[in-house]
């Protein structure tokens, strides 16, 4: 089973907990055993897991990406001036794999899934979430 789940972003770059519309597709799912694969649609965008308690972590994310690859100075930025947004994504990566066990999503307590922005805003933004059963 899938569904697609869009969102709209704010700012050029950041990290939207997207942990609850996840959540509330595998409920959907019916499926209480298997895998959930939470993948992001566009080259200037990501998913990661990360903590979920204290926000700065959040925001080093977005800090030490920029720091890591910054703007202005990359090839692409010819075309549209979003270089580093597509390194950013590529770095990071569009989709992370969390196993559902017993209905409930496997991360810890202090996990949770963000959409990574990193070429925003945006009107919207697609996240493909795809529930596996483990059933045959």
């Amino acid at each position: 089973m899938h569904k697609t789940v869009s969102i709209s972003t704010h700012e050029r770059e950041q990290l939207i907990d997207i942990t609850d519309a996840v959540k509330a597709v595998v409920r959907e799912s019916g499926i209480t055993n298997g895998l959930v694969n939470v993948y992001a649609q566009g080259a200037t965008a990501a998913v990661m897991i990360q903590e979920n308690w204290d926000d700065s972590v959040q925001t080093d994310v977005v800090h030490l990406l920029q720091q890591l690859i910054p703007r202005g100075v990359w090839l692409h930025d010819a075309q549209d001036g979003n270089g580093d947004a597509h390194l950013k994504s590529g770095l990071v990566g569009p989709s992370e794999s969390i196993p559902l066990l017993d209905g409930e999503l496997g991360l810890s307590t202090w996990q949770n899934i963000f959409f990574c922005e990193f070429d925003g805003p945006r009107a919207e933004r697609r996240i493909v979430v795809t529930v596996l059963t483990d059933r045959s």
